[in-house]
């Protein structure tokens, strides 16, 4: 039997994507929290148009809670403006 799967209750990453052939519009946007060797963390955002290389910006938070905050709230605002999850 197989070891159930435990869902992470505060997310550390996301992997969103909106496409609308319409508009010529395919773009992805990652989040990911990292930590540093100060012991804070920081928000890895990285996007662009699918198939090039993108951006990648490091938001610095002094704590990792802050950084799941600040993924949790980038994430919902992203899905409001018709972003999708995406598993790979």
């Amino acid at each position: 039997m197989a070891e159930p799967y435990q869902l992470p209750l505060f997310p550390d990453h996301a992997r969103l994507i909106r496409i609308r052939p319409e508009r010529n519009e395919w773009r992805f946007y990652h989040l990911a929290i990292w930590p540093d060797l100060f012991g804070r963390a920081l928000l890895a955002r990285y996007w662009g148009r699918i198939g090039t290389k993108g951006h990648l910006r490091l938001d610095p938070y002094p704590d990792p809670g802050a950084a799941l905050n600040a993924l949790a709230a980038l994430a919902r605002r992203k899905r409001r403006r018709g972003y999708r999850e995406t598993s790979a």
